[in-house]
């Protein structure tokens, strides 16, 4: 056997060492397994959620929809819902912090590998002719070197340190892509919020421009009846009053039209005004005959934001782990293969080659607490996590029970508000007659006719309350993404 091969077979001899080493200090390492905590009770809440689906006919126990939009039946939302999940910039910078992550992650795994890197090298020197060198008979003339090798290097992770530090990498990973989702959650949510709420502007905007032509008619009417002296100059003044304060609603509710279209288009990536002709003036979607909110144990599963603080819990516990390994001695193997030779042309010959192998030891002594407060500081952020951790799981809860309460309520309000509605209706059709006749003044029409305004305005207002409930409850129960859109994202970055 040759001194070449001898050194390479001693060099697989360390490598072989220190792999059975770690396998004999695998009981050393820290775990890293994490229970997310859990809050004390939910029962009281889950009794309440099941009374309410239980009186509501609504309300079911199935599986929501990922694409929950789509219980309105409208075609221009679901349109709008599209193009938003494709060209939200929410959305996009989302998905460049799970670029970020995942190089991150990346660069955290590349640590736990071999390193091998080429070097060469060429130096012109010479020694003072005064140095002690020189004084002693070295030569001072100028001379060339020349190198040309390999190095490799390796960090034997015994205790698990680099390990940690890959877990908490890939759990922040984890963490940017629920985030993601979240974001997803929350422009669905919001298109669809902006999207009722323009039709509810528009809805307000068509009956007040009804009741403007009525008001008008009564004007008209005032007028001819002073002229004919059955009526007073106060009725005349009153119905133009009238006239004008529907007006000034009209351009406050245009207004509020033109700003949620622009809020509309920010949501879609797009500049101010660019949807206003293809948002002309809609009836709002009807309300959805059935609402799959499904059971109590499934929230946790399908909230983005729950899952996010689950993985973020995760990192800090690996953090934890290693900054624990990080008490222990850290092992790498190094070592360089190559040549040197004064002259270019003896780097091919066999006596140019130079080498060296052999393990390197760090052992951390006295380092003034740092690894110490580093250990504390984990901690604490560990514990950090756990309380965000329950403090998301609460705020989902409390969202959920918000909004079945805010949707069985509205659909009450509503019903009550169509009562109301007729009997305004029936009172001035009534004090009309009576004014055309000469038997009411016109105050009793005006009082009528205030009555109905706000009434109509009142039960649109509901019927937007209705719709956006809906909107928060699918937003409570994390509508918007599924697990395979998690899936389907982290295949497609898997394969950069």
């Amino acid at each position: 056997m040759t001194r070449m091969e001898k050194i390479i077979f001693a060099c697989v001899g360390y490598v072989a060492l220190a792999l059975a080493m770690t396998l004999a200090l695998a009981g050393c390492t820290i775990s890293n397994d994490v229970r997310p905590p859990t809050l004390a009770s939910t029962a009281a809440a889950e009794r309440s959620r099941d009374a309410t689906v239980a009186t509501s006919p609504t309300l079911t126990d199935k599986a929501p929809p990922s694409e929950w939009w789509q219980l309105f039946g409208d075609a221009t939302l679901t349109t709008l819902e599209n193009e938003a999940l494709a060209s939200n910039l929410d959305l996009q910078a989302a998905t460049a912090h799970v670029d970020e992550s995942r190089a991150q992650l990346g660069l955290a795994n590349a640590s736990r590998r071999p390193q091998l890197a080429a070097e060469a090298d060429y130096t012109r020197s010479g020694i003072s002719q005064h140095s002690a060198l020189a004084e002693l008979g070295a030569p001072s003339s100028a001379f060339n070197t020349w190198d040309l090798g390999l190095e490799v290097s390796w960090e034997v992770d015994l205790w698990g340190y680099l390990r940690h530090l890959s877990e908490s990498a890939n759990a922040r990973l984890q963490a940017s892509e629920f985030d993601r989702a979240s974001a997803k959650v929350s422009v669905a949510g919001d298109v669809a919020r902006t999207y009722l709420l323009l039709r509810g502007t528009q809805a307000q905007i068509n009956i007040t421009e009804q009741n403007r032509q009525v008001a008008e008619h009564l004007r008209q009417l005032a007028e001819s009846r002073l002229q004919n002296g059955v009526a007073t100059r106060f009725d005349v003044a009153s119905a133009r009053a009238d006239v004008a304060s529907i007006d000034a609603r009209l351009s406050q509710l245009h207004e509020r039209r033109d700003a949620l279209i622009n809020a509309l288009t920010l949501l879609l990536g797009k500049p101010p005004r660019d949807l206003e002709a293809s948002l002309g003036s809609a009836a709002m979607p009807s309300m959805p005959k059935q609402l799959p909110i499904g059971v109590p144990s499934e929230l946790a599963r399908n909230r983005p934001d729950i899952l996010q603080a689950e993985a973020r819990l995760r990192a800090a516990v690996a953090d934890v782990g290693a900054a624990k390994a990080d008490f222990y001695p850290r092992i790498s193997l190094t070592g360089n293969l190559g040549v040197q030779a004064l002259d270019l042309g003896d780097l091919g010959s066999w006596n140019s080659r130079q080498f060296s192998f052999g393990p390197t030891l760090y052992l951390p002594i006295f380092q003034g607490g740092r690894l110490e407060r580093n250990l504390e500081l984990s901690e604490a952020q560990q514990h950090l996590a756990g309380v965000a951790y329950l403090k998301t799981v609460l705020n989902a809860w409390h969202e959920v029970d918000d909004a079945l309460d805010a949707y069985t309520t509205e659909v009450k309000r509503h019903d009550q508000l169509q009562e109301a509605l007729a009997q305004n209706q029936t009172a001035l059709d009534v004090a009309l007659r009576a004014y055309q006749q000469g038997t009411a003044d016109f105050t009793t029409v005006l009082v009528s006719r205030r009555s109905l305004l706000a009434s109509q305005a009142e039960l649109t207002d509901c019927t937007t309350a209705s719709a956006l409930s809906v909107v928060s409850l699918y937003r409570a129960l994390g509508g918007g993404w599924s697990p395979e859109f998690l899936t389907a994202s982290t295949a497609s970055g898997s394969r950069k």
